[in-house]
């Protein structure tokens, strides 16, 4: 695969001045091509939703398993009509407050509304309105649902800037519209209502918190995927197969602090001896409690928020360094937006997990 990949610049304080730009974007989209853009969360990689073709040039840039389902992204909440059955009455109250933003609602599907590549053979679909200027107005240019996971190689770090879309998928996609840094960071929330709507299920967290959640609907309960991993098919991206990994060797560090430290400096030591090129993933307060190859500093001890949106591009620099032995300090605090990082954090290590004691 070797196209020429256009290259859009816009500005998201002035999106409104680049109706030339978005139109001819949008106009490639709504004619069957694929377009990375920016969202709120991370760069997506969009085709028309009901293009059957376009949504397999993603999973063939992408090389995406076929079971994994697609996001839809709408920029009106008048497109659902068309998308999906008449939501329930909880995930309303959860797409009034939380739309446009980086939550998405596993709905039910309209038979023929979307390619069947998009649901995977489910007979649902997840649906997303993107808090981004650029995003909408593309949204609106293109005069479809966009199906878009985010703009990578399948199992790479998602990315956050245009450059790194242009470094997993230059030339293999049409177009991408250079929007700048992404602001969150992770991808959004994915939920699904259940049990008559008494409950809201997060099959994968993201920038809209659980404590987000449970203030929206205070009368409902709301609780984690457990089974996501061993699932056969998956209900919503980002559930099944490894995620966001560098290519070295990732390993998560977790447990008491001063000894947390000490095994790091152990193992960075032998890997050292074994010919490896080191690395470590901290908190920026730490950075100098090690010594490797290179020890990048992701967001701080009390900002997960910063952690999250630094994530992705950190994890990209060690594969920049040609880094083959990488270990990364867990992250103490798992509540709010805290519980994504580490989510993306566990799948980019395959799960590999070491608890000192």
């Amino acid at each position: 695969m070797n196209v020429m990949t256009k290259r859009w610049y816009v500005d998201p304080g002035r999106a409104e001045a680049a109706e030339r730009e978005l139109a001819e974007a949008g106009g490639l989209l709504a004619r069957g091509g694929t377009v990375a853009f920016p969202t709120e969360t991370v760069y997506g990689l969009g085709a028309d939703a009901g293009n059957t073709a376009a949504v397999e040039a993603i999973f063939a840039a992408k090389g995406r398993p076929s079971d994994n389902p697609l996001i839809v992204h709408i920029a009106d909440i008048a497109q659902l009509a068309d998308l999906v059955h008449e939501p329930d009455a909880v995930s309303r109250r959860l797409m009034d407050a939380f739309w446009p933003g980086p939550l998405t609602v596993v709905l039910p599907v309209r038979t023929g509304s979307v390619s069947p590549r998009v649901t995977a053979g489910l007979p649902t679909v997840a649906v997303r309105m993107p808090d981004h200027p650029v995003a909408l107005a593309l949204l609106r240019a293109a005069g479809c649902p966009v199906a878009a996971p985010s703009a990578n190689r399948s199992g790479r770090p998602s990315p956050t800037l245009a450059e790194h879309v242009l470094g997993d998928l230059g030339g293999r996609i049409d177009g991408i519209v250079d929007g700048g840094p992404t602001g969150v960071g992770v991808e959004s929330t994915v939920v699904a209502v259940e049990a008559g709507g008494r409950l809201i299920r997060v099959l994968r967290p993201g920038g809209v918190t659980v404590a987000d959640l449970r203030r929206a609907a205070p009368d409902v309960d709301v609780t984690a995927e457990t089974a996501a991993e061993e699932a056969e098919a998956p209900r919503s991206p980002g559930m099944k197969y490894a995620h966001y990994a560098p290519r070295g060797r990732l390993e998560i560090v977790q447990g008491d602090a001063e000894k947390r430290a000490a095994w790091v400096r152990a193992s960075l030591a032998e890997a050292k001896r074994a010919g490896e090129r080191t690395g470590v993933l901290t908190v920026r307060e730490r950075i100098g409690l090690f010594e490797a190859d290179l020890v990048v500093g992701c967001g701080s001890a009390g900002n997960m928020r910063e952690a999250a949106r630094d994530l992705y591009a950190a994890l990209r620099r060690f594969d920049e360094a040609g880094i083959t032995h990488i270990l990364a300090e867990g992250y103490e605090s798992t509540e709010g937006i805290g519980l994504a990082v580490m989510n993306r954090l566990n799948k980019a290590a395959g799960h590999r997990i070491v608890r000192v004691r």
